[in-house]
């Protein structure tokens, strides 16, 4: 593979966040010349903005990482913000890529954009078997667009792209700020605050029994650089995730047995619990990767990001 990106120019927006972090320090070890365009130099929300990044920095992939995201209390408090930075930087995006003629575009979806009241192992023709869940309905739905743009931009200008479907990440890098962060990082900071305090027990919302998937973001991130190399079915949406189903229970129990906390863990059934399954189903993404599987156990990437963030725990409380 370091072959294929020897040298090979490549712009990663939202380079700087979470997950593209971790995809620029793979991308630079293989020998790519990789960008990261920063919102004090381009504002992504503005075409022209866009274009002249483009133009400065001439790319041959151009991975969109880029996104406005958060909890379901930035969905619930942000909505119109939401939608409108996301559906905007999309746009300008395609937009840019064409008019500088970029020769693929990459970008990054969200397990969210399917439809809301769909359980079980969703395949991506099931994408647009449904709207999308009103939680998240304002940040999902832009990122199923993309996937739109990219099939009408290849049809009327030849520009080649893929769509990536992620499921839910975590690891290293992330937010814990309670205002952005998800549900991983969630239960980590509070096992860690709570050990660290030795208080008597932790408290989650729920019955523990619905099903979720969940990558490591360094697996996710060698995906996404895998299928930049060899995916290139523009109709097909490709997911990105484990394939294998976690109860939020069985998640809970691994943070507070990784975590050394010695406490209870008490469960407030009087909260909601959500759709009883979500995950993506991987069939496709093992075939087009040459049957690659994400290596990292939930375990081992639990331990590793609760270590991290016992190290920079100050830094991740806050982050965005």
């Amino acid at each position: 593979m370091k072959g294929f990106w020897a040298d090979k120019k490549v712009t990663v927006t939202g380079g700087a966040g979470f997950l593209g972090q971790h995809m620029v320090k793979r991308l630079e070890r293989m020998g790519a010349q990789v960008y990261v365009p920063r919102q004090r130099d381009y504002n992504l929300t503005a075409l022209d903005a866009c274009v002249t990044c483009l133009l400065e920095h001439p790319t041959e992939i151009l991975i969109h990482a880029a996104a406005y995201y958060g909890g379901i209390g930035i969905n619930v408090t942000q909505p119109a913000t939401l939608y409108y930075r996301n559906l905007v930087m999309g746009a300008n995006i395609y937009e840019a890529a064409r008019l500088a003629k970029v020769g693929k575009v990459v970008a990054i979806g969200t397990a969210c954009s399917y439809p809301g009241y769909l359980e079980g192992h969703l395949k991506e023709e099931d994408l647009w078997a449904g709207p999308c869940h009103a939680s998240v309905v304002n940040y999902g739905l832009t990122k199923k667009m993309l996937a739109v743009q990219g099939v009408a931009y290849k049809k009327q200008y030849g520009l080649d792209s893929i769509h990536l479907i992620l499921t839910n990440l975590y690891g290293p890098g992330d937010s814990y700020n309670p205002d952005r962060s998800h549900v991983v990082a969630a239960l980590v900071r509070k096992w860690v605050e709570a050990e660290a305090a030795n208080t008597p027990s932790v408290e989650v919302w729920g019955t523990g029994k619905p099903v979720r998937e969940f990558i490591y973001v360094e697996d996710c991130a060698d995906a996404i650089i895998l299928a930049a190399q060899s995916y290139n079915d523009v109709n097909t949406p490709l997911n990105i995730g484990t394939g294998v189903g976690t109860t939020i229970r069985e998640l809970a129990e691994t943070v507070h047995d990784v975590s050394g906390y010695r406490g209870k863990m008490t469960w407030n059934t009087d909260k909601p619990d959500g759709a009883m399954m979500k995950v993506l189903d991987t069939t496709r993404l093992t075939a087009a990767l040459g049957g690659w599987t994400p290596p990292t156990s939930l375990r081992e990437g639990l331990n590793k990001t609760i270590d991290w963030y016992r190290a920079n725990k100050a830094m991740a409380d806050t982050k965005w």
